[in-house]
C-alpha cells in the first residue's frame, strides 16, 4: 500500500507541514505549523474528506514555524507532538520564540510535549513505518524521519533542496550539522525522495551531487 503524502504550505515563512497516509487511512502530521484558521481549516478538511485518522504528530524540531498549530492538532486529535528530547526546550518555550523572531505575544494555546524521539523509536501507521534519525546541528534536537518501504525522508530544516539549515541561531552548530549530513547521505538509499521543512522536494542522489555545502564529503 503506497504512502499519500499532503503537503500544507503554511504560516508567514512557507513552512511545510505534512500529513502521510495509507490505505488503512492512519496518518501521521509532520510538523504542523499551521498558524491561522484557514490554514486549521485546510488541514482538517484534508483528513475529514479522506476519512483519516491521525496517530501522531511528529515535529523534525522545535523552531516556532514548525509547532505554531501544535496545540490546535492536540485540541482536535488529541495527540502532544512528539520531539527528541534535546529540544523539549525550544518546545515548551513556544511564547518566547514567537515573541523573540515576531516581537508580538503569543496567544494560541501552548502544546504539550508527548513522548520523545529517538534513534530507537519506530513510529508506524497502517502498514508502514517511521524511522528517527537523529540529525543535530540546526537544533540540538533536529532529527529527520524514514520510510524505508517508500523510500522517503522528511529532513525537516536539516536538508534542502541544495542547501542546509542555518546554525546560527541558539543551539545551531555548523560542523554538527555538517557531520550529521555526512552520515545521512552515506547511509540512506540515493533514489530516496527527500520533503523538507520549506521548498521543493529532491532526492538523496542530487544532494550528494549538487548541494554546494555537501557535495565536497
Amino acid at each position: 500500500m503506497n504512502c499519500i503524502i499532503k503537503t500544507f504550505v503554511v504560516n508567514i515563512v512557507g513552512e511545510n507541514c505534512y500529513v502521510i497516509s495509507d490505505d488503512s487511512r492512519e496518518a501521521v502530521i509532520i510538523d504542523c505549523g499551521a498558524s491561522r484558521p484557514s490554514e486549521y481549516a485546510e488541514i482538517t478538511d484534508y483528513i475529514e474528506l479522506n476519512e483519516l485518522h491521525p496517530v501522531a504528530h511528529l515535529l523534525t524540531h522545535a523552531h516556532f514555524d514548525h509547532i505554531l498549530g501544535a496545540g490546535f492538532i492536540e485540541e482536535r486529535y488529541g495527540l502532544q507532538p512528539r520531539c527528541h528530547a534535546a529540544d523539549l526546550p525550544l518546545l515548551n518555550g513556544l511564547p518566547q520564540q514567537y515573541q523573540d523572531f515576531l516581537g508580538i505575544p503569543f496567544r494560541d494555546k501552548q502544546p504539550t510535549a508527548g513522548a520523545p524521539l529517538d534513534a530507537s523509536t519506530t513510529v508506524t501507521f497502517g502498514t508502514h513505518a517511521l524511522q528517527v534519525i537523529p540529525c543535530p546541528g540546526h537544533t540540538p534536537g533536529g532529527i529527520c524521519l524514514y520510510c524505508p518501504e517508500e523510500q522517503i525522508l522528511f529532513s525537516g530544516d536539516s536538508l534542502f533542496r541544495y542547501s542546509i539549515g542555518r546554525t546560527d541561531l541558539p543551539g545551531g552548530h555548523h560542523w554538527t550539522l555538517i557531520t550529521s549530513l555526512k552520515h545521512l547521505l552515506s547511509t540512506i538509499p540515493p533514489a530516496t525522495t527527500v520533503y523538507p521543512g520549506h521548498g521543493p522536494t529532491t532526492t538523496i542522489a542530487t544532494e550528494q551531487t549538487s548541494n554546494p555545502y555537501l557535495s565536497y564529503l
